[in-house]
């Protein structure tokens, strides 16, 4: 099943920042947890998450820092900060309003 860019692009910022909100994180780990959490259905690429990245860091809603890794490498590390978690928040009652209109709609058309 492929997943419309569309669909793709709506669920980013919501992604992201829950991602965030588990904790301090950088691109490459993002990436990861994306693939995880969909189960592999979804396979974004350093080229759709790092204009978001930045978006949301424009925007005030997440941080970013230059810190190290285990291994010396450098990495730049994001974090949400308050604003972003009430963004968060607002995009969570959206995507509910989406998840219930949905679920009703479709309950409707088995039912028929």
């Amino acid at each position: 099943m492929e997943l419309g860019k569309d669909l793709v692009a709506a669920s980013a910022t919501p992604l992201v920042l829950a991602i965030l909100a588990e904790g301090d994180n950088y691109g490459y780990a993002i990436l990861k947890r994306v693939a995880e959490l969909s189960g592999g259905r979804l396979q974004w690429t350093d080229g759709m998450l790092y204009p978001v990245l930045h978006r949301l860091e424009r925007l005030g809603h997440v941080v970013a820092r230059w810190g190290e890794s285990e291994t010396g490498r450098r990495r730049k590390y994001y974090r949400i900060t308050e604003q972003g978690k009430a963004q968060l928040q607002a995009e969570r009652e959206r995507w509910q309003v989406v998840d219930e209109t949905l679920r009703g709609i479709w309950m409707k058309a088995v039912t028929a």
